[in-house]
């Protein structure tokens, strides 16, 4: 069986804790896609080989350009590079499902699948509304698919496009400063620099915008006498507009590239129930009477034992924000043993109807990377995990929406 880093051919394999990488070369697709979910209301009492896990961290860019699109790039915050740079999800596909307002870029995965010509290029991209109110009421309609299409606060697409195709070269790209897109790309927001800016500015005719709410903030913080100088101007080299890819930095979280290492190089120290005890050691010391009675009622507490086992095996490599699997095997590593879907939990593909797998999860950790506080109204999550299409079904929409299940620790998910 193939590894799963093999399947992140987009990413780069370097150690976490050395400068030294080796860049894989994107164009190289991935393996076959793996089986539906694990079904998670079993004891997994099966004995099976443990799929292998590979870990994204995240690491400052060495130079500006190399996250732009051509080179197609596994990252997080910032814009992002989008796979079709022509036909972007629009419309409501765009928006939070409770308050309406754009949603923000969280990270985008390059994820190719070998023997599937129409994925020889494919990328996941996770969007989320960065509003803790917003997430809270997503936790609850994730349960709902059953009755329709429920709202998100968290959006996951995928985009895949065979070898030959208007945007890109059928070739690799060299890496040398000559790598180029074949296509442009349609114009984005000048606020957020994410959504298509299908509005413009009625005054200057110049500014364009994904939703009005954007365009009164650009208003305020600046367009009001930038669109003045714009149309005294005849000069359009001397534009005051900000150029495509770069927005202003309170309109997104801070830009990082995602490498990627295996799990597997780190500490394999088991992983079982017994750890929760010991994590209690060893932050209390020698516990007395009362902390024994403490850790005896601690270990009867299934959430409790979980996220013990949670937080040991992420100590391993406590900088990885994402865990990446897709293996026949593969499932979330959940943070508790509540709040966990069941296979029926699951839905089907948005596009064809066929069955999801799991692919990916986003840890907490990134939160911290992005300066999140840590205030009652603070995003926050334990971890959210991304289901794709099985066969990773070709439609006609350039952006196939995909499902992201997202799990809160308890204490939040009783916050109003």
């Amino acid at each position: 069986m193939e590894s799963s880093a093999e399947r992140l051919r987009g990413l780069r394999i370097t150690s976490l804790d050395g400068d030294d990488d080796e860049t894989v070369v994107p164009h190289q697709p991935s393996p076959a896609p793996g089986a539906a979910a694990a079904d998670y209301e079993d004891d997994d009492e099966d004995e099976e080989e443990e799929a292998e896990v590979t870990l994204g961290v995240l690491k400052k860019p060495k130079h500006p350009g190399i996250l732009l699109r051509h080179l197609f790039p596994s990252k997080a915050g910032g814009i992002p590079a989008w796979l079709d740079p022509v036909n972007l999800p629009s419309g409501k596909s765009s928006c939070c499902g409770f308050c309406g307002e754009p949603l923000q870029f969280v990270l985008q995965i390059y994820a190719p699948i070998e023997d599937n010509a129409a994925a020889f290029h494919r990328t996941l991209f996770v969007f989320m509304c960065p509003s803790m109110a917003c997430l809270l009421r997503d936790q609850h309609e994730q349960w709902s698919h059953k009755h329709g299409n429920p709202c998100r606060s968290v959006k996951v697409f995928r985009c895949q496009l065979p070898r030959t195709n208007a945007f890109y070269s059928t070739e690799p790209p060299k890496h040398d400063g000559s790598d180029k897109p074949l296509f442009p790309g349609a114009p984005v927001c000048h606020w957020c620099g994410t959504w298509k800016g299908d509005k413009i500015c009625s005054s200057c005719k110049k500014a364009r915008y994904c939703s009005e709410k954007h365009q009164a903030l650009h208003w305020r913080t600046g367009h009001k006498n930038d669109c003045l100088q714009l149309i005294s101007s005849s000069d359009s080299s001397k534009s005051v507009l900000p150029a495509i890819g770069k927005v202003p930095a309170s309109t997104s979280w801070p830009e990082f590239e995602i490498e990627i290492d295996y799990e597997a190089t780190f500490d394999s120290d088991s992983c079982d129930e017994n750890n929760s005890k010991s994590l209690v050691m060893q932050r209390h010391g020698k516990p007395d009477a009362m902390m024994q009675s403490w850790m005896d009622q601690f270990e009867a507490d299934a959430d409790n034992k979980c996220w013990a086992s949670f937080q040991e095996r992420v100590s391993r490599a406590p900088k990885q924000v994402l865990r990446y699997c897709r293996e026949p095997n593969a499932k979330p590593f959940w943070a508790l043993s509540s709040g966990c879907p069941a296979n029926a939990d699951i839905p089907s593909c948005s596009s064809c109807k066929g069955p999801l797998c799991y692919e990916f999860q986003i840890m907490p950790q990134l939160l911290y990377y992005f300066g999140v506080g840590n205030q009652p109204d603070s995003l926050d999550w334990a971890t959210i995990a991304v289901y794709t299409c099985q066969g990773s079904c070709d439609q006609s929409v350039s952006y196939k929406e995909e499902f992201a299940w997202v799990q809160l620790y308890p204490t939040t998910t009783t916050r109003r």
